[in-house]
């Protein structure tokens, strides 16, 4: 465990395993559990907790936005060494990477994007019931904002069409941090990546692109959105977790293994 300040923020930085580096970045609300339970034994796999998530503080910037996360993975991947490594991340995280591939070409050899809820604009549809949760725990608290989530048309709409979403939802108001946490889901649910059709149009490294049914806040659409707009990009389709957690993240490892497995040549130095 290492850890890296910035803007007055410290975060900390997980590097386990050996070999073919793979910065794998959690979700929204997520942190370095969420990434060891999303990401495949085998491999050397580097998280970085975004500000205000896990063990890593908020700083003193604002707003919080997927540039400032991607910088922040860059420096940390200067700290540790890596010229080029494979990029990677689970719905906030492959946003991230996905930035990261178009802002710093020469440094990723690679993509793995799991569940991506943003596509190529700025606060997509499928954000808005996490920008509501913000909305409501920023102006009425965590205990009112949560009964009026609760009985909100979005709750009852994701409770039939989305159960794991809406535990997700739910589980923000009960963050010991939740007022202070509720600025990072609103900064971010209506931020982007930062990157055009035409962009990811333009990206030349393998990359591998998972999505699933049953879920309203990753949309199978922007998988496969994004896996069609990338020239040298896989689609899987896996297990949903809301059906069944378990076959999920089995589906989910074997697909990221095979994917390594047959790009670990991606560890080529930077071209000159």
């Amino acid at each position: 465990m290492a850890t890296l300040l910035r803007d007055g923020a410290r975060l900390r930085i997980t590097d386990t395993g050996a070999g073919l580096a793979v910065v794998f970045q959690h979700g929204l609300g997520g942190g370095e559990a969420q990434a060891a339970q999303t990401f495949p034994d085998g491999f050397r796999r580097i998280t970085i907790e975004c500000r205000g998530h896990g063990g890593s503080g908020l700083g003193e910037r604002r707003p919080f936005s997927f540039e400032m996360f991607a910088d922040d993975v860059i420096a940390a991947a200067d700290r540790l060494g890596l010229d080029r490594f494979v990029a990677g991340g689970v719905s906030m995280g492959a946003a991230i990477a996905l930035r990261l591939a178009y802002h710093y070409p020469l440094r990723i050899a690679g993509l793995i994007l799991v569940r991506p809820a943003w596509t190529f604009s700025a606060a997509p549809q499928n954000m808005q019931p996490i920008a509501e949760v913000a909305e409501l725990i920023l102006e009425h608290g965590t205990d009112k904002g949560r009964r009026m989530f609760a009985q909100s048309e979005t709750a009852t709409r994701l409770y039939h069409e989305a159960p794991d979403n809406l535990s997700s939802l739910l589980g923000y108001f009960d963050r010991p941090d939740a007022r202070a946490f509720a600025q990072v889901l609103a900064n971010i649910a209506g931020d982007g990546p930062g990157v055009s059709a035409r962009d990811a149009a333009a990206l030349d490294v393998p990359a591998l692109v998972v999505g699933n049914a049953m879920d309203a806040v990753h949309p199978l659409s922007s998988a496969y959105t994004l896996a069609a707009a990338m020239p040298n990009a896989v689609f899987a389709e896996i297990t949903p977790k809301a059906r069944d957690s378990e076959k999920h993240f089995s589906d989910l490892h074997q697909q990221i293994t095979s994917f390594l497995q047959t790009h670990s040549n991606v560890r080529s130095p930077i071209p000159s």
